[in-house]
């Protein structure tokens, strides 16, 4: 029978998760416990197969019980999920340092939690049943000292036959990435006889993408000598379907303990991942119109502020909310006014356009994100129409229906930059419109004398900064997935601003573009970052591409050829060693004459990417039309890797994309090392992000440099 024991102090979580855990297998045996002194003794003479601890708890916390759970005799490879509320990465660090398996944020999706379980638990006892079968054939060989050598080799071939029983592919590779063991299970899903893969590698069974991805992540578990975390990977059976599988890497030792072949297993979980796609869209969407819930406008709002983090476009949020639409509903019936509300819906889909995203909030309210805003007046308009559509009659059910409706806007970046303060600002806006009589919309208004008083003081500042040479570089190292070494650095720029310290670029960019003073900045940048570049190299340090980042003002108001031939001029820099990184707005505004200038600056031996590719909206035409290099995933989509289909199957096409164009991709805010063995399974070429180094400052970046420019773990 499963055990799955529960450990939380407080009765309500210990509950809830032990009703989710009951789901996980039919028949599966739940203990519960509140304090972890208890759990570690009962759970030292139980067999358990998931355990599932709280992180704050009286007598010794999450990581701790981890710890000293792995130390019992049964505990070294139960799956451990730790569940906590606190955001800092140093727990969620101290738990996987003591052994967890897993981790989750609290307040927990139920479907969430059910998933990665489930998915434990069934990896757990696919590996508890190999290993059962195997110790029970090494009893049988020790049984009979006389018939050893005749046991053994029967003994090999019975655990062959017992491994392809085993419904998963598992297979051995020796470091030259050929096939030493194949299943049955893996034979038959590639349409090759077992005993012909013997001798050959993952190019003749699965073809020459997933061998690359496969070899890759083999030269690490040999590098490392460590296992890689459970990835998902999606592989083409012999029919042409894509499969998904939840896969595992471990390295196999000889009796000197050196590795010798790398074990791949995996497990079809195709039919799982389908089912998790239906409950998160019956989760992100309202049951009755059909429409994205709160929580989906949400993440597409988080995803629009990631996208324009360096003040590029604008866009707004309109709140809606029907006027007296409770007196419509106690008078005719909820029947009538969920068909009233799912009209509702119809029409204001009819009036977004496809780009807006509409969303029901819950009861009469609805919200509308309208991403292509140029002005204030745009978001006016659409709000005009809003209420000019709900005020046209209904006819439901046989009966003429009247509505009004209140609309409040809020606007990004001139009313905040959080989602929380910008769906405050929205709702505040739509009650004050329905405070003046509803049936019209208001723009969100907050303190004008301090807005402007505080725009005047950071222009200032900002004129201040660019006349004394306030600012200072930090640099950032991209690495190469497939060496680990450092293969570039992005120039990142930072004001030491008087009073305040070190500002990011994100708060003070807005008004420098705004203003023009980007003009100046960026030429500082540019040639600040050369000069410095050039001078690790005058010191004998390796040369290393050098990323800069362009400002669309810069194209229009500079001959950027001039500016950055005379630079490399003056700075001495190879130009084959600058790498100019480009937006999409540079790109779609004139771009004939961007084209001419980027033609011109690569007979130079300069090199471009695309940064934040994959949050535009005509991006493929810039790759086709660009002399581009490279392409720069934007970490919005990293950072929900592991756990949102879109953002893997987003990063998954920009790779294959790039690749087919002969176009090295490289993968931003990468922090983590589940993201990094994702992307190295994808086939990413370059990685940049926490998990290799923060923007350091320019001696920091040199001693890191002069310490040997190959990450340690990576090399």
């Amino acid at each position: 029978m499963t055990l799955i024991a529960i450990l939380d102090d407080r009765v309500t979580n210990r509950n809830i998760f032990s009703r989710l855990a009951a789901t996980l297998e039919e028949g599966a045996e739940i203990r519960a416990f509140g304090d972890p002194r208890a759990a570690l003794e009962n759970l030292a003479a139980s067999d358990p197969d998931l355990v599932i601890t709280d992180f704050k708890m009286p007598y010794m916390d999450g990581a701790e019980f981890t710890r000293r759970f792995r130390a019992l005799p049964n505990g070294a490879d139960v799956p451990v999920i730790v569940i906590t509320v606190y955001e800092d990465r140093g727990f969620r660090l101290r738990a996987l340092e003591a052994g967890a398996t897993d981790f989750l944020q609290s307040p927990v999706d139920h479907q969430e939690f059910i998933t990665r379980a489930r998915n434990l638990l069934k990896l757990s006892k696919q590996q508890r049943l190999i290993k059962s079968r195997a110790l029970s054939l090494e009893h049988e060989l020790a049984a009979s000292e006389q018939s050893r050598q005749a046991l053994l080799r029967d003994s090999r071939e019975r655990l062959a036959q017992v491994i392809d029983t085993v419904p998963a592919m598992i297979s051995a590779t020796d470091e030259t990435g050929t096939y030493i063991f194949v299943n049955a299970y893996q034979a038959n899903f590639s349409g090759v006889d077992p005993e012909r893969c013997i001798g050959m590698d993952a190019v003749a069974t699965f073809g020459p993408a997933y061998a690359a991805r496969s070899r890759a992540l083999d030269r690490l578990v040999f590098e490392t000598g460590e296992a890689l975390p459970a990835y998902e990977e999606e592989i083409i059976d012999r029919t042409g379907m894509p499969r998904v599988f939840l896969t595992t890497k471990s390295p196999l030792r000889d009796t000197a303990a050196r590795v010798v072949s790398v074990l791949t297993s995996a497990i079809d979980i195709t039919e799982r991942k389908h089912a998790e796609s239906r409950l998160r869209h019956i989760a992100h969407h309202d049951q009755l119109t059909r429409l994205p819930n709160r929580l989906l406008l949400q993440q597409q709002l988080q995803r629009e502020l990631a996208r324009n983090r360096r003040g590029g476009r604008m866009f707004a949020l309109h709140f809606i909310d029907l006027d007296r639409f409770k007196d419509v509903n106690d008078a005719l019936g909820h029947q009538l006014g969920d068909q009233l509300l799912h009209a509702v819906a119809g029409r204001l889909r009819h009036v977004a356009c496809e780009s807006d995203t509409v969303a029901r909030l819950g009861g009469d309210e609805f919200a509308i994100l309208q991403t292509k805003v140029r002005e204030p007046e745009d978001a006016a308009i659409l709000a005009r129409q809003v209420i000019e559509s709900l005020s046209q009659p209904f006819g439901i059910d046989g009966q003429t229906l009247t509505l009004s409706a209140s609309v409040g806007i809020t606007l990004y970046p001139a009313d905040g930059g959080a989602l929380d303060e910008l769906l405050r600002n929205a709702d505040l806006a739509m009650y004050r419109a329905k405070a003046d009589g509803g049936a019209s919309f208001r723009f969100y208004c907050a303190d004008m004398n301090q807005n402007v008083r505080e725009a005047i003081r950071l222009e200032a500042d900002l004129r201040q900064a660019v006349a004394l040479g306030h600012f200072v570089l930090h640099f950032q190292p991209q690495v190469a997935v497939e060496t680990g070494r450092i293969v570039g650095m992005e120039a990142l720029l930072r004001w030491q601003r008087p009073g305040v310290g070190l500002v990011k670029p994100g708060e003070f960019l807005p008004v420098a573009e705004e203003t023009g003073l980007i003009v100046p900045i960026n030429t500082w940048v540019l040639r600040e970052a050369c000069r410095q570049a050039q001078s690790w190299r005058a010191r004998g340090l390796p040369p290393l591409r050098l990323a800069i980042n362009l400002s669309p003002v810069q194209f229009r108001r500079q001959n950027v050829f001039d500016v950055v031939s005379e630079t490399l001029h003056d700075t001495g820099f190879d130009a084959n060693f600058l790498e100019l990184e480009l937006t999409e707005t540079i790109l779609m505004e004139n771009a004939e004459a961007s084209a001419r200038t980027l033609r011109t600056l690569q007979a130079l031996g300069v090199t471009f990417a695309i940064d934040d590719f994959g949050t535009g909206y005509s991006s493929l035409s810039y790759v086709k039309n660009f002399p581009v290099d490279r392409l720069k995933i934007d970490q919005s989509f990293v950072r929900n890797l592991k756990t949102d289909p879109s953002d893997t199957a987003i990063v998954r096409a920009i790779i294959n994309l790039g690749h087919s164009l002969d176009i090295a991709v490289v993968a931003e805010g990468v922090e983590t090392r589940e993201q990094f063995t994702q992307l190295a399974a994808e086939g990413c070429d370059e990685v940049q992000g926490y998990l290799f180094g923060p923007p350091l400052t320019a001696d920091d970046f040199a001693a890191l440099i002069e310490r040997g420019h190959t990450l340690p773990y990576l090399a």
